[in-house]
């Protein structure tokens, strides 16, 4: 079978714009949980968000791409060109139609769209961009990328919210093992305006709270919802012996993933997240104890939080094994978030230390996991297992794992 290791990784985040920075920020427990600063939320019952900041497009996006692309297409072609940035590949040194992409996406370029309806509506249908016809769709990210890197191999987009970004990466490990030496991949979402948030209230599952530390609470007595923010992280992943052969850096492999489904996820017998965690460990060829770490999804509602402690606990006992969300830091990314947490897994295993839960101080002990929190825990780690839900039903599970002895060893910049 053949192995598909991870060579680059691009981040958008909240916390930070570049790996590294999103790193030491995540490492340090930084929170860039904040007044929306976009638009004006005061008629919305939310008025926190994760906005990433300072992001200036001129500087990550040339000039004729501007009229084209949404905010969120703006940050994934940032994201992309750094993770082959750091990878060191381009379409160069691939076979022709050797390297695929494969993004996951939520709402599409939402902002793009409201700034068009309005013209629509105040100016007339002759006022309207023509790259509305593309500007707005779930696929623009993998599109826009493509042509950006001249990346001529597979091509797909996901739509299955949270889960979506792990499933990008699924599908880009299952091209992997049918011959594509490498695949751009991974999510970012962006619909930090008033169109986007009056879709995501529709869910009732946001976070109403106004103080910035109280307001994403996953696993405790708190939790009252998420808040929504924006960002995520590409990722290039490649055939092990592609890579090895043009001396790429390795920071770990997909060693293991599946994806399940619930028709009524709010039912309490739902039990598609623990099947798609233990199908991908024994994807992986492991057993829950060889697993050191778990990314958790960390919805912050109580029913959910509930189920997903009830399926860490059923694979790996109370308190079994240590469980960190640091999307708390950064709000809930949708799609950009199964990419980002993924990327968090890889760092975790290079430095050996996990990040905190941000703002929580202590979990409802009814819970019953071994939550990381108030600072980085240092741990020994080799592998990590990542879970995301989308709403809808939708479950992902992917397990990384560490480069192993004798293989490509990573660098660290």
């Amino acid at each position: 079978m053949t192995g598909a290791v991870v060579t680059g990784i691009g981040v958008v985040a909240p916390t930070g714009i570049g790996t590294e920075e999103y790193w030491r920020a995540t490492t340090a427990g930084a929170s860039a949980i904040g007044p929306i600063t976009r638009f004006d939320p005061a008629p919305y019952p939310v008025r926190l968000a994760g906005e990433v900041p300072g992001f200036v497009p001129e500087e990550h996006v040339p000039s004729r791409l501007l009229p084209q692309t949404d905010h969120g297409t703006r940050l994934s072609l940032a994201a992309a060109a750094e993770a082959l940035s750091r990878s060191g590949l381009t379409a160069a040194e691939a076979p022709d139609f050797g390297i695929g992409i494969a993004t996951a996406s939520t709402m599409g370029g939402f902002e793009f769209g409201q700034r068009e309806l309005e013209h629509l509506w105040q100016l007339g249908g002759q006022h309207v961009s023509a790259y509305q016809s593309f500007a707005w769709f779930y696929a623009v990210n993998t599109g826009q990328i493509s042509i950006r890197h001249g990346l001529r191999g597979p091509g797909a987009t996901v739509v299955a919210d949270q889960a979506g970004g792990l499933d990008a990466l699924g599908v880009a490990r299952r091209q992997i093992r049918k011959g594509t030496p490498a695949v751009v991949t991974g999510g970012v979402d962006s619909a930090l305006c008033p169109l986007g948030l009056a879709g995501q209230l529709s869910t009732g599952d946001l976070s109403g709270a106004h103080d910035p530390e109280r307001a994403y609470l996953p696993f405790t007595r708190e939790a009252r919802g998420h808040v929504p923010a924006e960002g995520g992280a590409i990722l290039v992943v490649e055939d092990a012996e592609f890579a090895r052969d043009r001396g790429a850096p390795v920071l770990g492999e997909i060693a293991g993933y599946a994806a399940t489904f619930d028709p009524d996820p709010r039912d309490p017998a739902a039990d598609g997240l623990p099947r798609a965690a233990r199908q991908a460990i024994a994807d992986a060829g492991l057993e829950p104890g060889d697993v050191d770490v778990v990314f958790a999804d960390a919805a912050g509602r109580a029913g959910a939080d509930r189920r997903e402690a009830a399926a860490i606990t059923a694979l790996f006992g109370a308190g079994g094994i240590p469980v960190t969300a640091p999307k708390t830091g950064t709000g809930r990314l949708y799609a950009g978030a199964g990419g980002l947490d993924t990327a968090a897994a890889l760092l975790s295993l290079r430095d050996q230390s996990i990040p905190p839960t941000v703002h929580v101080d202590a979990t409802d002990p009814a819970q019953e996991i071994d939550l990381v929190v108030g600072r980085a825990r240092p741990a020994a780690l080799s592998t990590a297992l990542v879970l995301a839900r989308g709403r809808g039903g939708f479950n992902a599970a992917l397990v990384v794992r560490a480069p192993l002895p004798g293989k490509p060893v990573h660098t660290k910049e």
